[in-house]
């Protein structure tokens, strides 16, 4: 591209921008309001993501070795057990720590468990992490077939509601970008049409006197652009300020979950506002170029 079609370009886009004050704050508002929503409401599901991944360290298989077993031959499963698929990790829980465990479980109660130290009845386990939750029976029944496994206990219930939890956030996520991402580009399909309806007489001679398709486009493809580009700038302020009060005004104050600070993920959420800017901003332009002139 020619250095001064470039400046052309630049030129033409620009001044179709400030030409149109009220339109294109509007416009910009808009985008930038659905910018806001979707990254309000992802970082929600991302802040969600990480509470429930850590939820699922909690959703534990339980396996209870066969008391037969001397503590050589249940030490000695572990390797098969690692095997199995889903798997994440493996804790080898002697007899002896699952009675003291009782113990505290119990509290002031526990003298009922005193003397059991040289005769106790409970067994040898591991305690089971899996990488998948949704996989929670597979996983279970894969382990109950290994010889030495006497039995499983497990919450599947709780790793049923964390899947639904998880199921139900991304769906969400991803129908309320598909909506306010089609709202945005309709916002700059019309910023755009307005343009070049204000200059369709422009428009008609440069078309007569020769002027190339792409000449004609390109002012109005970086109309487009910018629209998106400042929209995404200011989305990305108020996220900012909105996060951090939600975050230290809000969730701070009531401890109802733990929030990951804005600055860790800052400049990827900047390059993908800034992304969705550019495609919401070039995709609105061409769709109406192509509708209004037919090139």
């Amino acid at each position: 591209m020619k250095r001064f079609n470039l400046r052309y370009y630049l030129k033409e886009g620009i001044s179709n921008f400030f030409s149109h004050r009220l339109m294109s704050v509007a416009a910009i508002t808009v985008i930038a309001a659905c910018l806001l929503i979707t990254s309000s409401f992802s970082l929600v599901a991302y802040n969600l993501g990480i509470q429930v991944a850590d939820l699922e360290t909690q959703s534990e298989i339980m396996l209870w070795v066969d008391e037969t077993y001397t503590r050589p031959q249940a030490q000695a499963l572990e390797e098969e057990i690692k095997q199995v698929d889903n798997v994440e990790t493996v804790e080898f829980i002697p007899k002896e720590e699952s009675l003291e465990d009782y113990k505290e479980q119990m509290g002031d109660d526990a003298y009922i468990l005193e003397g059991l130290e040289n005769d106790n009845p409970l067994r040898d386990g591991y305690r089971i992490v899996m990488k998948d939750v949704s996989l929670h029976q597979e996983t279970v029944d894969a382990l109950e077939k290994i010889d030495g496994i006497a039995s499983t206990t497990s919450k599947k219930e709780f790793s049923d509601k964390l899947v639904k939890m998880r199921s139900v956030v991304n769906a969400i996520s991803y129908t309320l970008i598909a909506m306010l991402g089609a709202v945005s580009i309709f916002i700059i399909s019309n910023t755009v049409k307005l343009a070049m309806f204000a200059r369709r007489e422009e428009i008609a001679i440069m078309r007569m006197v020769g002027a190339t398709n792409h000449f004609i486009r390109s002012p109005f493809i970086v109309e487009g652009l910018v629209l998106g580009e400042i929209a995404a700038l200011v989305a990305f302020g108020l996220e900012w300020l909105l996060y951090d009060y939600i975050a230290e005004g809000v969730v701070g104050s009531t401890g109802l979950m733990e929030m990951v600070a804005f600055p860790q993920f800052a400049l990827p959420l900047l390059l993908l506002m800034l992304a969705a800017g550019l495609v919401l901003g070039s995709g609105g332009s061409v769709l109406t170029i192509r509708k209004f002139l037919k090139v």
